[in-house]
Formats: C-alpha cells, structure tokens, sequence
C-alpha cells in the first residue's frame, strides 16, 4: 500500500522566507499544569543562525479546538483501519501530535508578522482568539500532520466539517 505523506509542512505555506523545524514538546511549563510548550527551531534566509520559539498553549484551548475540529471523529475513520491490539499505541500518541501542529498554527501566525532574530516566548495568551479563527481554514492541515506522523493514509471521505 502507498502511504501519503505530505513532502514538507503545508503550515510554512504563509511564510516562506523562514525554514522551520520542530525541535521538542508538547511538555508541561513548569509551575503551570494547565500550559503546554513546544519549541522550534525557525531561521530566516537572511539570518546567520536559528533561533528557538517557545509556543506555549493552554489545555482548556486545545480541547476546544480539538472539538471545533471534529478530531476525535475524523481520526476515527483511518484509525479503524488498524490491528485492534496496535490501535492503542497510536491514540497514545495523537494529543501530542495534535498539540504540536495546533503550536506550529500559532507560530505560524506569529511568523506572519515577523520575528526578531532572538529566542523567544509565545505565551499561552497571546494570540488565541487569532487561533481560535486559524482553527477553522487549519483543521485539514491538522489531520494531515497527525495521520503523516502515524504513518497513515487519510480517508478522502472525511470531511472538514462536522
């Protein structure tokens, strides 16, 4: 069987003149259970070096959006598809994948307005409402990034919305 992979982030596609690649996460902030980080490394073409983002988010926002975007549901279809006893090992790994593409959509809105050749912090309040609108146009590039980490082909039946 063929597997469909995306050949390189659809999410880069607003801003190309940064190269952007994850580095680690999702992981707890420290002191705040309710936060999530994931870093990046994102280098401009005019930049000597990379830097590192931090993009933090809270869990309460990425439920919502977990359930704006229908996840559960449309993941469902191509998860069906595997062994019952391997099933388990990729639901384990789906809340970090989708709290990782659901950061790169706010770096990505960060990236729009420019960046500072510096380390940085998105904080887990900036920009939500932004994400919050991004959720809706970003959903298939969401599932996309999940089913190509898992090694999975998506259902052309599934669609966008609920």
């Amino acid at each position: 069987m063929v597997q469909w992979r995306p050949m390189f982030p659809e999410s880069t596609r607003d801003v190309p003149h940064y190269r952007v690649t994850f580095f680690f996460g999702p992981e707890s902030v420290e002191g705040r259970p309710d936060v999530l980080t994931c870093v990046f490394n994102v280098k401009k073409r005019s930049w000597k070096a990379g830097i590192q983002v931090s993009v933090e988010l809270r869990t309460d926002q990425l439920s919502v959006l977990r359930e704006k975007m229908c996840l559960t549901d449309r993941l469902a279809i191509s998860l069906r598809t595997l062994d019952s006893n391997e099933r388990p090992h990729y639901e384990e790994r789906i809340a970090d994948l989708f709290a990782q593409a659901v950061c790169w959509c706010k770096l990505d809105l960060r990236l729009q307005a420019g960046l500072t050749q510096e380390n940085q912090r998105i904080q887990a309040d900036e920009l939500t409402t932004e994400l919050d609108q991004e959720a809706d146009t970003r959903a298939d590039y969401v599932l996309a990034y999940i089913l190509g980490e898992l090694d999975l082909v998506p259902e052309r039946s599934v669609s966008s919305s609920c």
